[in-house]
């Protein structure tokens, strides 16, 4: 039976531009004791002038352990997004990802396989991404943590094409983060059908529910969204997801990805209510 861990995307501060430390510091205040910083590569302006709460991964790694430790709060997985058909970009990107991972002792690097280039027809690029793939999995098997590729783009918007990604190679390392809102939107199955074909390889899920008014103007027509509502006000099925995840023998993070401060309340109110007795210990 699946244990349960809730943690908070700091995506959900982005709308209050919040630098990394005060999004932490918020964060802890919530009630929440894990997070999912966004980390990039390079000097981004509006982090460094903290009104965004990316995170360099140019700084060190202990830094940010630093800034967690002073507020109360672990890391528990990165979302360390890269274009896996752009491998001069996702390569050291998601390398530098696993690397802070192991400093802060997270399991988990999130990623999609974002936009196709025009000029790119499916065979090339799907060798692309084998290629990027066949290098960070190397990197994810000597650090031990899980690389996981989520739906949101024009293959994963499907289960067999999120899955036909993550078999590129074989690699127990290449894995799934299920974004529950992004398989939603995308309209192209049943998304609790297409959760359960890819449950096995599901290790970390985004928790993102979506408001009737998004699904309404948006579903069908989109393969994903950055952040949703609050998690139990929106057309997800929480209860479906969880029966879904049971019978994993293995704790799976939920991290929520919402879009303002109160929804973030709400959602770690609603998920801890509903989880009960099956969240981690340290968590009840």
């Amino acid at each position: 039976m699946a244990t349960f861990r809730i943690a908070l995307n700091m995506e959900y501060c982005r709308s209050a531009d919040m630098s990394f430390e005060a999004g932490v510091a918020k964060a802890a205040e919530l009630g929440y004791t894990h997070i999912e910083p966004m980390v990039h590569t390079g000097w981004e302006l509006l982090s460094e002038v903290g009104y965004f709460h990316s995170f360099s991964m140019e700084e060190d790694p202990l830094m940010m352990k630093e800034i967690c430790d002073r507020h109360g709060v672990r890391v528990s997985s990165f979302s360390g997004h890269s274009p896996l058909m752009k491998p001069e970009a996702s390569v050291p990107r998601l390398t530098r990802a696993i690397l802070f991972a192991d400093y802060l002792n997270a399991d988990f690097i999130n990623t999609d396989e974002m936009l196709k280039p025009e000029w790119m027809d499916n065979p090339f690029a799907h060798e692309t991404m084998r290629y990027t793939l066949s290098r960070i999995s190397r990197v994810a098997a000597r650090h031990g943590k899980y690389v996981c590729i989520e739906p949101h783009g024009v293959y994963t918007k499907t289960a067999a094409g999120l899955l036909k990604i993550v078999r590129l190679v074989d690699s127990p390392w290449i894995a799934v983060n299920w974004d529950t809102g992004n398989a939603y939107l995308a309209g192209a199955e049943d998304p609790y059908e297409a959760m359960a074909s890819c449950r096995d390889h599901i290790r970390h899920v985004h928790a993102k529910d979506i408001s009737l008014q998004q699904s309404d103007a948006e579903r069908g027509s989109v393969t994903g969204t950055p952040v949703g509502c609050a998690c139990g006000e929106g057309v997800v099925d929480w209860e479906r997801v969880v029966s879904l995840l049971d019978p994993l023998d293995r704790e799976i993070t939920l991290s929520v990805e919402c879009g303002k401060i109160d929804e973030a309340a709400r959602s770690l109110c609603f998920l801890t209510q509903l989880l009960g007795d099956k969240l981690a210990g340290d968590q009840r």
